[in-house]
């Protein structure tokens, strides 16, 4: 196929020509006191993630009922059940009240992950997202050691069990939120790059080819983006939450010492 021709076809059926790794695109900028505040790209997706979140939630909880109910609050009713379990099993019953952050965390992972889908940058892919949730969970942490262990215990437990632990203890407290940030974060935008690469890739391979259009991007990456689109995406957020439950239920006595 001539170039001429080529210029002419769509560039959906072309395929990319280059390949570059940006981060979340910059809308406008703000200077407060002399600090440079970017509005970016990330912050309109998440609340276009909010919102599809609220949708699916009002769709679903809308005219619930005792008796012959909707498949609607049939898949509710699973969806708030098995959340609640989990909590149950892996924090104990007296950290049920946790359920809400749990749930709505997890939501969020999904949906800013699967939004990619829509062909916009995933909300999870800036790195700013998930070390936001990463450091509420530090901050519940935290909480949690001070309300059962008091000021003194808490400062105190730095220095366990020898005091030559204290700088290590101290690492390995800021550590914590910054580990699960970083896996989240690089688990998704290692695979955003990985499918950007095969679509280049194929792109390149189907124009080597003089192939009409770039037809080998056509299917190849489908098989691909069930693994980095959608099985890779909930087990980033499942393991986000089961380390969230499991660190903040750690910094506080057990269950029959707590009763």
């Amino acid at each position: 196929m001539s170039s001429m021709a080529m210029m002419m076809l769509p560039k959906v059926l072309t395929g990319p020509e280059e390949l570059s790794v940006e981060g979340p695109a910059v809308i406008c900028s703000f200077n407060v006191f002399g600090l440079t505040i970017n509005f970016t790209e990330t912050v309109v997706l998440e609340w276009i993630v909010m919102a599809i979140i609220l949708g699916v939630s009002i769709f679903l909880t809308r005219n619930l009922k005792v008796k012959a109910v909707s498949k609607r609050q049939v898949i509710a009713e699973m969806a708030v059940e098995a959340i609640t379990n989990l909590v149950r099993d892996t924090m104990g019953k007296r950290w049920l009240w946790f359920t809400p952050y749990i749930a709505t965390v997890f939501c969020f992972s999904i949906f800013g992950s699967l939004i990619s889908l829509l062909g916009v940058r995933a909300v999870t892919s800036d790195f700013s997202v998930p070390l936001t949730w990463a450091a509420i969970t530090f901050i519940l942490i935290t909480w949690t050691k001070i309300r059962y262990g008091g000021v003194r215990g808490y400062l105190k437990g730095f220095a366990d069990p020898i005091p030559v632990m204290l700088p290590i203890n101290i690492l390995s407290e800021v550590a914590t939120p910054t580990a699960m940030a970083l896996r989240h974060f690089g688990n998704i935008a290692g695979g955003s790059i990985i499918m950007g690469l095969v679509y280049y890739g194929l792109a390149s391979a189907s124009r080597m080819l003089h192939m009409h259009g770039a037809w080998l991007t056509v299917g190849i990456p489908a098989v691909l983006s069930l693994y980095f689109d959608l099985f890779s995406d909930f087990m980033q957020a499942f393991i986000f939450i089961m380390l969230t439950m499991v660190f903040i239920s750690n910094a506080g006595p057990a269950e029959d010492e707590a009763a």
